[in-house]
């Protein structure tokens, strides 16, 4: 089942990710200035269409839109992206202090 309450909160959440303010989101969507806003204020919701212009903003696919535990999935992303380069050794590095941290 779908929850709007989550989808205003995720939107919020990788925004503020981005450190970009919501009337500097809504001017490359082609929106008016507050449109973010009033989303993320629970006033607006999006079309289907807008929302795929959100996840292409965030260079993420709708399902790592609603992926909760990932909290900043663009950077998750780049950052798979350069350890697939990695030998064995160099991995086992970074999941040794992955598992640390945790």
């Amino acid at each position: 089942m779908f929850d709007e309450e989550l989808f205003y909160k995720r939107l919020t959440e990788l925004r503020m990710a981005k450190n970009i303010s919501a009337r500097d989101m809504s001017l490359p969507l082609g929106q008016s200035p507050n449109y973010i806003n009033g989303i993320e204020n629970k006033r607006n919701f999006p079309s289907m269409q807008v929302f795929f212009y959100i996840c292409d903003y965030f260079d993420i696919s709708p399902m790592e839109f609603f992926d909760m535990e990932a909290h900043n999935p663009s950077r998750l992303k780049d950052l798979c992206n350069k350890m697939k380069s990695l030998n064995d050794s160099q991995l086992s590095l970074i999941e040794n202090m992955i598992d640390n941290m945790k």
